[in-house]
């Protein structure tokens, strides 16, 4: 919940209200005695004076807290300009309390049976940039304050964010290096060079090294052209193909290059995908595991499909996290979702893509 700030805000409880009233009448009363203790002495006029300090008070507060809930509804602090915001908000409140104390002396006026033409007399300036000032100051000091804090907050909520890209970036290299993987890789290379097939052997040692060297490279990236993570996803598909032979069958529908250029997204975001369908279902040579990316323009996402047959996993493999921190680093990024979930016969994911 945004901090309302010093002041109330109009859609507040019931409690929220009662609390007000009761410093609204403390303050009040305080003010009356300090601002015009001789007319203690007088019930009538200490009654008056006390009725007008009240007017003031809560007509200030309510009109602050009107700027200020509405603001905090159509321009939170949280946004990329929170200095705009605090000057939007002393503007609107030095206008509000401007009216507020105009309203008020205009009623006093009318309330002693004094004409309106008073309120142009040179004497009754004072009675409104007196006034005006102390409350402008207050509320440069008390929205000075929330600013403050919620840029502080807003500090905080990036630095968490910040953070758990970094342990998603470094998941995505922990689990893209490992054992298993580079294992399997390399029974795939021995098979190769059993064969005396020394053309596609050479193939696949330079298809694994561009693996790792956009592993590497991609790092320290919060973002990357999608084409690249197109190059660097055919050449995984080649290692696993290689692997699988004719159990998997891939099938990638993408436009022209011109099409994709303006397109990014996180690095190894679709190779976590391309890992999990691989990972996670059965494949056969003779009902092979068909994985499909395709690209939706104007959507603006790239959708990953693959056949839904899932294999069991021992306990080490199955962690759940992958598709979880590609969330959280999404979240870092847009306010987009990325979608996944069972359509059919198939688990399908899809994407956001982002344009610079």
């Amino acid at each position: 919940m945004p901090d309302q700030g010093p002041f109330l805000p109009i859609r507040a409880t019931w409690p929220a209200w009662l609390r007000a009233l009761r410093t609204l009448l403390l303050v009040s009363l305080v003010l009356s005695v300090l601002l015009n203790p001789g007319d203690l002495t007088n019930a009538r006029r200490f009654g008056i004076t006390f009725l007008i300090t009240f007017g003031y008070a809560g007509g200030l507060w309510l009109a602050n807290g009107y700027i200020v809930d509405l603001l905090n509804a159509r321009m939170p602090w949280g946004v990329d300009r929170p200095l705009r915001r605090l000057l939007i908000t002393l503007a609107l409140s030095t206008t509000a309390s401007l009216v507020v104390i105009v309203g008020m002396n205009v009623l006093i006026l009318l309330g002693f049976g004094q004409p309106l033409s008073h309120m142009l007399r040179p004497t009754m300036y004072a009675q409104i940039l007196v006034p005006l000032a102390v409350t402008t100051i207050i509320s440069l000091f008390l929205h000075s304050r929330a600013f403050l804090r919620e840029w502080r907050t807003a500090a905080i909520r990036a630095e968490r964010l910040e953070k758990e890209s970094a342990v998603a970036r470094l998941d995505s290299l922990r689990r893209q290096v490992d054992p298993h993987f580079l294992f399997n890789s390399l029974n795939a290379l021995t098979s190769l060079v059993e064969e005396n097939d020394p053309a596609r052997a050479v193939r696949f040692i330079r298809q694994l090294s561009q693996v790792y060297r956009y592993v590497l490279d991609s790092q320290s990236q919060e973002m990357v052209p999608l084409a690249d993570e197109l190059r660097f996803a055919e050449s995984y598909l080649f290692l696993q193909k290689t692997r699988l032979g004719d159990a998997l069958a891939v099938e990638m529908q993408l436009p022209a290059p011109a099409e994709m250029a303006a397109f990014f997204l996180p690095p190894l975001a679709l190779q976590l995908l391309l890992e999990n369908a691989v990972k996670h279902n059965t494949a056969f040579q003779a009902d092979p595991l068909r994985l499909r990316v395709e690209l939706d323009v104007a959507g603006r996402s790239l959708v990953v499909r693959n056949t839904l047959r899932p294999r069991r996993l021992a306990p080490g493999e199955a962690s759940g996290t992958g598709l979880q921190n590609l969330t959280a680093r999404y979240a870092f990024l847009t306010e987009r979702p990325v979608e996944f979930g069972p359509e059919g016969e198939e688990f399908v994911v899809k994407l956001p893509l982002l344009v610079i």
